[in-house]
């Protein structure tokens, strides 16, 4: 069976310096917001191109945290409205109703599956305060576009950059294009921890102070707390993991795109619809997503013929049961896609036989 995402493998060609790492930490008798931490954080927003990256515990803490901190600082408050594609993964919402804010889904483009500039633009209402895109399967959204729009409106953007480390338009990285970002390093990203992890990244200093209190109970000095904060930290251990991954990830991207090229140049069956890219740095791929009517007879054609997918995702945020309030409304653009989409394997330690294989597979499918 040819896996869809090999972590051992992937993990395997670090060991040493892992463990090596790991030992580190644990020998230095120092666990949480200590000196490993606020390395990675320093080489984080040096790789990203901003003044601060502040590591949380997770993906969806650090959205949660930014909309949170925006609450703290008077620039949101409850009832607002955030415009959100409707084809994401559920975390990006989850984030603005755990605030008390409005999510306001909009279709996004059929070709990229981010965000449509035009979409956003009808969606805005006076109550509208910001727009979170997502970079959806690791192609960057439409930014330029974006916050030119925020601008007009005086809009806040918060990017969910959880599927896109390194992903950039013109050499600006996803995480330093609107006003804060949420990364998460859940070990099946393209930047990927050994256990749960994630970031903010910002160029404001006064959030990033904000942020920094909120995760860690709401304190800026111990024992005095400014805010009714949470525990959302990124420990050490993590963060030395992050650190010796981070080195690798831009030649892993290199071999992500070698994979997405071949199967774009060698996938020919008609029923299958390749994703969008101009062979830009603006996808780092790290879900190559294609789409087909049979979607779910060719899932099982391919795992009987010993290849792994993912159904990235089968069911839209709203039309969840934690969104009932949703349910009835129609979003077809997004519909289609969640019930056509199929992730193929595109991991950076997979061998050009297996990518030969799968799309032969693919190709003799009818």
């Amino acid at each position: 069976m040819i896996k869809f995402l090999d972590l051992q493998a992937i993990n395997g060609q670090y060991q040493k310096e892992l463990k090596e790492a790991c030992a580190r930490v644990i020998d230095s008798g120092w666990y949480i917001m200590g000196n490993e931490l606020e390395a990675f954080e320093r080489e984080f927003a040096e790789y990203c191109g901003v003044k601060h990256a502040i590591g949380v515990a997770n993906g969806l803490d650090a959205l949660i945290l930014v909309i949170r901190a925006w609450k703290e600082l008077g620039k949101l408050k409850a009832g607002d409205e955030v415009i959100v594609p409707a084809n994401t993964y559920i975390a990006s919402v989850l984030a603005i109703t755990e605030n008390g804010l409005i999510p306001v889904f909009v279709e996004p483009d059929p070709t990229t599956y981010n965000l449509c500039p035009a979409n956003v633009r009808s969606a805005i209402t006076e109550k509208t305060k910001a727009i979170l895109p997502v970079h959806l399967y690791g192609l960057i959204s439409p930014m330029p576009e974006l916050i030119e729009i925020a601008k007009e409106h005086d809009l806040l953007v918060l990017e969910d950059c959880a599927q896109a480390h390194g992903a950039n338009i013109d050499g600006k990285k996803v995480g330093n294009w609107g006003d804060a970002a949420g990364f998460s390093f859940y070990p099946g990203k393209n930047l990927g921890a050994l256990g749960d992890a994630g970031a903010i990244t910002t160029n404001n200093d006064e959030l990033a102070q904000t942020v920094k209190a909120l995760r860690n109970y709401g304190s800026h000095k111990k024992y005095e707390n400014l805010y009714q904060g949470i525990n959302s930290r990124l420990d050490e251990i993590q963060a030395a993991m992050l650190r010796i991954k981070l080195g690798y990830l831009d030649q892993e991207t290199i071999r992500r795109r070698e994979i997405a090229n071949f199967y774009r140049s060698e996938i020919t069956n008609p029923l299958v619809q390749l994703p969008k890219w101009n062979n830009d740095e603006n996808h780092v791929f790290h879900l190559f997503v294609i789409q087909t009517p049979c979607r779910d007879e060719l899932q099982q054609y391919l795992a009987e013929n010993s290849v792994q997918t993912v159904i990235h995702y089968p069911i839209p945020p709203h039309k969840q049961h934690a969104y009932v309030k949703w349910n009835n409304e129609s979003f077809p653009v997004t519909e289609r896609i969640h019930q056509q989409v199929l992730s193929l394997p595109i991991d950076p330690t997979m061998s050009n036989d297996d990518v030969v294989k799968i799309i032969n597979t693919i190709n003799s499918y009818a």
